[in-house]
């Protein structure tokens, strides 16, 4: 079964998703440039009483910190759901070539 099977009339070589995925990836950038940005306007001027808290995933493992457990709960929330989300992802293909 090929891709042409699967989706019919829609086709994408392979030049056209190395394009929309560097397009994603710049997109990525910007966006999170634009977000520093806003990040520092709206701040008050001091990082006393701040909540911060991260997550880098390397592969399908989690590397989650934080400054309170708050912050550190919304993480792992998120973090879940974007490993859900990437599993669906990764099995859409199999599901729809049903």
């Amino acid at each position: 079964m090929t891709c042409s099977d699967v989706f019919g009339q829609y086709s994408l070589d392979l030049s056209s998703a190395a394009g929309i995925g560097f397009l994603l990836i710049v997109f990525g950038f910007l966006l999170a440039i634009v977000a520093m940005i806003v990040l520092a306007v709206k701040s008050t001027g001091g990082s006393s009483g701040g909540k911060s808290a991260g997550v880098i995933l390397i592969g399908p493992i989690p590397i989650i910190f934080g400054s309170d457990k708050q912050s550190i709960k919304a993480v792992v929330i998120l973090a879940i759901v974007l490993m859900l989300i990437v599993l669906v992802i990764m099995l859409l293909p199999s599901l729809i070539g049903r």
